[in-house]
């Protein structure tokens, strides 16, 4: 069944990694965020919230839906200055007119069904000028082969059925274009992302963290059996393989910038 993120026992799923340095240098190389007032829409638990506090923003409000996931994000940034948290969600932010310079929203889109009033929210809180970023996986990045950097692919060599349950839920880039112009944005660029996820020392902590779905939504879909299927099978795969473990994910990331 799908994720609960209501649930307190999901509060801390999305707290126990912190911002690779792929993904900071991403971010650092196509926008300033040092001095900028920002906010992270669908924040989890504040690990990219904490990461844009720590590269220099004056001020990052992380907003998300859920009440459990937000107090998973404070007690993840408690000793991180600068940083509030607000209970909203993507098309009802409760932030003022053009308050923020800068807006991201990662993972988040897929778990939406209306991009255009996404979007409209993100326009009417950013400053004129201000930018929009959006990173998700379109259908092309969820269907990549696995291989020993990208284990999420060998969740659907494993499930198949797995594989139309994720494809449906994304958008293709032309989508994200097309609602990013209609609702006051322009496109500035879109770039592929591999974003290490996590290293870990061995194959026990990797089967570990997969066992607990630890920020994997998807992986709610199956069973606990179905799970220890799953971890059996990466195992298998990732055999020749030394430690450390490299997991790494494939993302599009849009930069918009509001007209």
């Amino acid at each position: 069944m799908p994720i609960d993120f209501h649930d307190e026992q999901n509060r801390s799923t999305y707290t126990t990694r912190s911002a690779n340095e792929s993904w900071i240098s991403m971010i650092q190389e196509n926008v300033d965020v040092s001095g900028k007032y920002v906010a992270d829409i669908g924040c989890g638990g504040g690990i990219y919230t904490q990461a844009l506090s720590q590269m220099g923003a004056v001020q990052v409000i992380g907003v998300d839906f859920s009440q459990e996931m937000l107090k998973g994000a404070s007690t993840n940034c408690k000793l991180i200055q600068h940083i509030t948290f607000l209970l909203g969600n993507a098309y009802a932010t409760h932030l003022p007119d053009h308050k923020v310079d800068l807006v991201l929203e990662r993972a988040l889109i897929h778990h939406l069904n209306d991009l255009d009033a996404c979007f409209r929210e993100a326009h009417r809180i950013l400053k004129p000028g201000g930018t929009l970023i959006i990173q998700d996986r379109t259908p092309q990045d969820c269907i990549h082969p696995g291989n020993e950097h990208h284990l999420r692919g060998f969740f659907f060599e494993k499930f198949p059925q797995l594989i139309e349950l994720e494809v449906n839920r994304r958008y293709d880039t032309n989508q994200v274009r097309k609602a990013m112009e209609a609702n006051g944005f322009r496109l500035d660029q879109t770039i592929p992302l591999w974003e290490t996820r996590r290293v870990y020392e061995d194959m026990e902590s990797l089967k570990e963290d997969i066992l607990l779905r630890t920020g994997r939504s998807l992986l709610h879909e199956l069973s606990d059996e179905e799970m220890q299927e799953l971890v059996e099978y990466v195992e298998r795969k990732l055999e020749p393989v030394q430690s450390p473990i490299v997991e790494m994910d494939l993302w599009t990331v849009w930069f918009g910038v509001k007209r």
